[in-house]
C-alpha cells in the first residue's frame, strides 16, 4: 500500500472512531424497536449533560421500611420513583397516597412480581392492568412508567408498554445495589458511588424480606453525599423530560 492510499484510510478510520465516540457519549435513552412503526422506550439512564440522579425503589410498599425511606427523602428534599407491586399497594393504600402527596412518582411493577418469561401474555396484561387500576384509584394519576420484574422484557412486555403508552424503565449499568439481599450498608454505599455518572438511574428496594433493611441505613449516607456532590434528585418522568431537551 503506497503512502497516497494509506493517508485517506487513516483519515476515514479516525472519522469513524470520532463518530462512534460522539454517539456513545450522547446516548442517554436506550430504545428497543419492535415490529411495525411503534416501539416502546426502554430507558437505562438519562442525560449525561446535567447533574441529575433518579432514585428508584422496587417491590413496595413495605409497612415499615417505605415510611422510613419517605422520611429520609423528605429530610433531604429528594424526589424518587417507587415501582410498586399491586398486591402491596392494595394492602397499604395510605403509603401510596403519601408517596403521591409528597411529589414522588409511582410506577407499575406488576401485581405479584411475576417472571414475564414464564407466564402467558394474558397473565402479563392482567397483572399490569390490575396494578394500573389500583394505583390510579389511589392517587388519581395513571402511571406512565413500567419496570418489569427482574428487569426482564420480551414482546409481551413491549406490546403492553406500547398499548398503555408507558416507558419501560430499567437501571444504569453500575447502579444495581442488590440491597434486597442486605449485603451490608457499606456495600450499598460503595456500589452507589463507585461508578456514579450524571443521569444515572439507581436501583434500590424498599421491600426487603429481612428483619432489618440495610437500604434505610445506607440512604442516611447516600442522600446527603449526593446533595454535597451537587446532584439534583428527579423522578423518572422528569429525567426523561430533561433528557429530551
Amino acid at each position: 500500500m503506497n503512502k497516497k492510499t494509506y493517508q485517506p484510510l487513516v483519515v476515514l478510520l479516525c472519522l469513524c472512531i470520532s463518530v462512534k465516540l460522539f454517539l456513545l457519549q450522547n446516548q442517554s435513552l436506550k430504545a428497543v424497536s419492535t415490529t411495525g412503526n411503534n416501539s416502546p422506550q426502554i430507558v437505562k439512564s438519562g442525560s449525561k449533560k446535567q447533574k441529575i440522579i433518579a432514585l428508584t425503589f422496587d417491590d413496595g410498599p413495605h409497612p415499615t421500611y417505605t415510611p422510613q425511606i419517605l422520611d429520609l427523602l423528605q429530610e433531604n428534599n429528594a424526589k424518587a420513583t417507587f415501582f410498586v407491586l399491586g398486591m402491596y399497594a392494595q394492602r397499604y393504600p395510605d403509603i401510596i397516597k403519601r408517596q403521591a402527596k409528597e411529589g414522588h412518582e409511582i410506577g407499575n411493577h406488576t401485581f405479584s412480581h411475576i417472571d414475564v418469561n414464564n407466564v402467558s401474555k394474558e397473565k402479563v396484561v392482567d397483572e399490569f392492568l390490575t396494578t394500573q387500576e389500583i394505583i390510579t384509584s389511589l392517587t388519581g394519576i395513571k402511571p406512565k412508567v413500567f419496570r418489569p420484574p427482574y428487569g426482564l422484557y420480551n414482546t409481551k412486555v413491549m406490546d403492553i408498554a406500547i398499548e398503555s403508552k408507558c416507558s419501560i424503565i430499567l437501571w444504569s449499568t453500575f447502579q444495581d445495589s442488590k440491597d434486597w439481599s442486605n449485603p451490608g450498608v457499606d456495600q450499598i454505599v460503595n456500589t452507589t458511588f463507585s461508578e456514579l455518572e450524571n443521569g444515572d438511574i439507581i436501583l434500590f428496594h424498599d421491600y426487603v424480606y429481612k428483619e432489618e433493611s440495610h437500604t434505610v441505613e445506607a440512604l442516611k449516607t447516600i442522600l446527603p453525599e449526593l446533595k454535597k456532590k451537587g446532584y439534583q434528585f428527579v423522578t423518572i418522568s422528569e429525567l426523561l423530560e430533561l433528557s429530551e431537551n
